[in-house]
């Protein structure tokens, strides 16, 4: 043996068990985590694998061997008749199907139930008689914390059950998203600390001394397990019959015959889990068979019958290299980190924004910090905060510039708003990023005429305004001489502006980039006004009564189209050729999808999913990712998955191709 190598390993050992009981106890006790989950998931993990290469220095007390946290002396102690065990983790679908592979090895073809993982805190209900008698956190999975008079004040929880005999059932209280977004919107306005996110925020409240706080703050919870259940062989017979005595069980609970399919219903869930109104961070997938989870058994710590997928971590730590400025088209300057990439929500991420001034100052983010990076809504990273007990002295405070780093002018930050911004209106930023709005798919939607050739066109003197794309045409061998620009891009390009003179009023509307006014306005106002001259016409006063424009965009309307320069430009566009005229594509109401909730699974032949959505959104229907009681159709094509086998499990009417197109 490596004398070295097992004392580095032994230091590592007892580091991480350091470390890992300092987080355990912020995030547990303290509901305030300093690292992100992923990190603390990662050390965990590390800290697993070197126990099992060092039997020898086995600790009970490692972090490893405990289950939940300490419990506050406020509270009540209660022992679990039934200990509340954690669950292994996975984080990739080969693990997944490896740790399906050692059951189906031994067992055979199982069935599995998978299930939503709740982003809140573990509870156990406990019934006897038929009355709710105690409410008990997990706390360190053997022993938890009497919060029976906070949980009393959740509505969903039932006081009462037609079930005599005692009845444990354990589950997740949780915040959900327009809780949170009330909560922190009034400890802001109490100059109060903002929650950092519905589970820590779930956490604190269930663990207030004063009920009413508890009360206040909205909580709501799902039931998943029932121990020594006897009134079901199986993990979703107890939930079936759980539901029936009164319990919020959750819809989107599924079964499946083989993982491969529990993978598809994982990237089914992943599209759709912002939309979701509560938080959930992975999967959990049980053998549905009690009998068969007898035989499979537990480890110390967990059952080996059960796992968790973790969805890819949303935030990560990493370095901020430098700080740097970009200019948008309305001259926005947005600072934004140079990040050392990593890789988060399964996407490799070098940069991030910083939003703001204020946000950098109030955040305290220097240059060579290490921060905690995220992706908002899953689409954008940011940087949330500074981990500052890792500054070692070569950090360095970010100076927000005075003048634009493009062009050189002076930049300015008006009244109320925290944005500095670039007022010279030839900046060749804010060009080239309004001409590459303008040609966005969900603007003018003029394919070839992207960012990157915006710019190279404005380069080489062919494009500086709107109007100039309408004339490209004429400029057929200057474009072709250009580099990697062939006869046959050329033509698409000039097919695609083309085509696009023939764009309903909204699609013009939000290419024009007014402050405020994106897709959802400019449909809003196509279809109130009816042609460009209508809007341009319109009074303050008629702009700001419309429902969802407001004064504040109203006023930013005015603006844009009282700039005489403005007005020119959409003349000289009408004499282009460009339409100036909403056109209605709105159906009857009268359709059979009106009102109805409508879900796509599969490959249609002739249209794609988001043509398939369009149709049936103009038809009043609302299009879901999810299959659920509430749905009243599910529309299949070749390759239909697990949707379409829940449409059949819940009697839903499922539709083909050709049924579809009939109804249509």
């Amino acid at each position: 043996m490596n004398y070295n190598v097992f004392m580095n390993e032994t230091d590592r050992i007892l580091e991480l068990r350091k470390l890992l009981k300092q987080y355990s106890y912020e995030y547990y006790t303290l509901d305030s985590p300093s690292v992100p989950d992923y990190e603390y998931d990662m050390l965990f993990r590390e800290l697993q694998q070197l126990e099992e290469k060092h039997p020898e220095l086995y600790d009970p007390n490692s972090v490893t061997q405990r289950v939940g946290y300490e419990i506050l002396s406020e509270f009540k102690k209660v022992t679990h008749e039934r200990p509340m065990l954690s669950l292994g983790d996975v984080f990739s679908y080969d693990e997944l199907r490896e740790w399906s592979k050692k059951i189906t090895d031994v067992y055979g073809q199982v069935e599995y139930c998978a299930e939503y993982k709740i982003d809140g805190l573990a509870m156990s209900l406990i019934y006897e008689d038929g009355l709710f008698k105690q409410a008990v956190t997990r706390g360190d999975g053997v022993t938890g914390e009497d919060v029976t008079s906070n949980v009393r004040t959740i509505q969903s929880v039932p006081m009462a059950i037609p079930y005599r005999q005692r009845y444990d059932i354990r589950g997740e209280v949780y915040m959900p998203k327009t809780s949170f977004n009330r909560v922190n919107r009034e400890r802001r306005e109490n100059g109060e600390e903002e929650f950092a996110n519905p589970r820590n925020a779930a956490a604190g409240s269930i663990r207030q001394l004063d009920s009413r706080i508890c009360a206040s703050r909205g909580l709501d919870g799902f039931w998943y397990h029932v121990p020594d259940d006897v009134n079901s062989n199986t993990h979703y017979g107890s939930l079936e019959y759980a539901r029936k005595l009164g319990f919020i069980v959750n819809e989107t609970t599924s079964l499946f015959n083989n993982i491969e399919d529990v993978i598809s219903f994982i990237e089914e869930t992943a599209k759709i889990r912002n939309e979701l109104p509560y938080e959930i961070d992975g999967m959990v997938i049980k053998v549905n068979d009690y009998a068969l989870q007898r035989q499979i058994g537990y480890t110390s710590r967990i059952p080996k019958w059960a796992i968790a997928y973790k969805f890819p971590a949303e935030e990560v730590l990493t370095k901020v290299e430098d700080i740097f400025i970009t200019v948008g088209r309305t001259g926005k300057c947005t600072p934004n980190a140079k990040l050392t990439p990593v890789k988060v929500a399964g996407t490799t991420v070098g940069f991030a924004t910083l939003h703001n001034e204020d946000n950098i100052t109030d955040k305290d983010i220097r240059i060579n910090d290490t921060v905690v990076v995220r992706k908002a809504g899953d689409i954008i990273p940011e940087v949330v905060r500074a981990i500052k007990e890792r500054r070692d002295g070569t950090q360095t405070k970010y100076v927000f510039p005075e003048f634009c780093p493009v062009c050189g002018g002076k930049l300015y930050r008006f009244e109320d708003e925290a944005a500095h911004y670039c007022v010279n209106t030839e900046c060749k930023a804010r060009l080239v990023y309004s001409i590459a709005h303008f040609t966005e798919r969900n603007a003018m939607n003029i394919d070839g005429l992207g960012e990157k050739r915006v710019e190279a066109f404005l380069n080489e003197g062919l494009l500086n305004s709107f109007e100039d794309i309408y004339k490209l045409h004429n400029r057929r061998e200057d474009i072709l001489q250009m580099e990697k620009f062939g006869t046959k891009s050329y033509d698409n390009l000039i097919e695609a502006i083309e085509n696009s003179k023939q764009n309903s009023l909204e699609r013009l509307i939000n290419g024009l980039g007014i402050r405020q006014v994106g897709e959802k306005a400019a449909k809003i106002l196509a279809a109130r006004f009816r042609n460009m001259e209508a809007l341009m016409n319109a009074s303050f006063e008629e702009l700001s009564q419309i429902r969802d424009i407001g004064p504040i965009t109203a006023e930013y309307i005015r603006d844009f189209f009282n700039e005489e320069s403005n007005a020119e430009m959409i003349r000289q566009l009408k004499m282009l050729g460009v339409n100036m005229e909403y056109i209605d594509t709105s159906v009857n109401s009268d359709s059979l999808f009106a009102g109805k909730t409508v879900v796509l699974t599969g490959t249609l032949e002739k249209y794609s999913r988001s043509e398939a959505t369009a149709l049936l959104e103009d038809r009043g229907a609302h299009v879901s990712g999810s299959v659920s009681k509430k749905t009243d159709f599910v529309i299949y094509g070749a390759e239909a998955g697990s949707k379409l086998d829940k449409a059949n499990q819940l009697g839903i009417t499922t539709l083909d191709e050709a049924q579809f197109e009939s109804m249509l």
